[in-house]
């Protein structure tokens, strides 16, 4: 039975869990107690972390889904409107983008349409579930976008500014992850630009080693022996593909789909497969050991099959930790965990 609750794509993580996704620390030559406002509006300002505590709270209870398929129930947070905080600085009528720029040592960012941001109640938290936001959890100010996969909620806050233009962030213009970001819309990933007949000529060639190719369709191919070693092919589509000893070492596959795929042989040493999707694939003498796994899927509770695993397929032990509790115990029962 479908969950209403859970888009298209995502599993709910563990009660309890949240995992870390992307950076874990901001950079601590920056100051942690300070957020400052600019760009189009009547008044710049920079307030501390003390006069924001200051302001009337808001408290928002929601569902959070993060783009690596993982999604985590009811979560309170609470801190400031996003709405409330503007107020005093003014934004002109120019202003029609906001950028939240983050206290990282690459200083990163993401972006939205300014009403879309206020519409849907963007909370600046400074708690979750009665609780300071950890500083790995983005703490001690993060950007909280109801309604938007979880970059758009931004860690360690240091910079909100209002724009004429829109300028995509660090994961949207680096990463080629979705500006509008709707989870129901599964709005992951930008299509990929690689015409039809390039796409064929590289399968025909099978070495996408170090290639950078976004939302590949690739269902159904011949593909046996495939060389894509530290190749990016994040939200590709190898569903039924033949994949026998296919190399994906150190690859980013995340949101990846291999349903039904024939994997015997394969390598995902140190892959990406965040958010990736095994259902239905036979996985016998894969290797997987040292890869990523948040978030990824190879049993299902619903009518999709199972992945074929056996005591061929390797597996690192601390990798299912990074798992829900049914995909980690079909692991451990199945495949052989070192």
């Amino acid at each position: 039975m479908t969950d209403p609750r859970l888009p298209c794509g995502q599993q709910w993580a563990a009660p309890g869990k949240w995992p870390l996704v992307g950076e874990r620390w901001p950079d601590p030559a920056l100051s942690p107690t300070e957020l400052t406002i600019e760009g189009c509006c009547a008044f710049p300002q920079t307030i501390t972390l003390e006069q924001i505590a200051s302001l009337p709270p808001t408290t928002l209870t929601l569902d959070i889904h993060c783009v690596t398929r993982w999604s985590q129930k009811s979560l309170t947070f609470r801190g400031v409107l996003l709405r409330d905080l503007l107020s005093e600085s003014q934004p002109k009528p120019s202003a029609r983008f906001v950028a939240y720029i983050a206290r990282s040592t690459r200083l990163h960012s993401t972006s939205m349409p300014l009403a879309d941001a206020l519409e849907l109640g963007t909370l600046l938290a400074t708690h979750v579930d009665g609780e300071p936001i950890s500083t790995e959890h983005g703490g001690p100010l993060r950007v909280i976008t109801p309604g938007r996969y979880f970059y758009k909620s931004l860690k360690w806050l240091m910079k909100i500014e209002l724009l004429e233009e829109d300028r995509l962030g660090y994961w949207e213009a680096a990463a080629g992850y979705h500006n509008h970001a709707d989870p129901w819309l599964e709005e992951r990933y930008v299509s990929s630009s690689l015409s039809r007949a390039d796409a064929l000529a590289l399968v025909t060639s099978r070495d996408l080693s170090g290639k950078e190719l976004l939302s590949l369709d690739l269902r159904g191919h011949e593909l046996s022996h495939l060389q894509a070693v530290a190749a990016i092919l994040r939200n590709s589509n190898f569903n039924r593909c033949q994949l026998l000893a296919a190399d994906f070492s150190r690859a980013n596959l995340s949101n990846a789909t291999f349903c039904e795929a024939d994997l015997r042989g394969a390598q995902f040493r140190e892959a990406d497969l965040e958010g990736a999707s095994f259902l239905g694939a036979n996985l016998s003498g894969a290797d997987l050991r040292g890869a990523s796994l948040l978030g990824c899927t190879f049993v299902s509770g619903m009518a999709q099959p199972t992945c074929q695993i056996d005591r061929t397929t390797q597996f690192s032990a601390t990798a299912l930790n990074m798992l829900s509790t049914l995909e980690a115990e079909f692991i451990a029962a199945h495949a052989l965990v070192s």
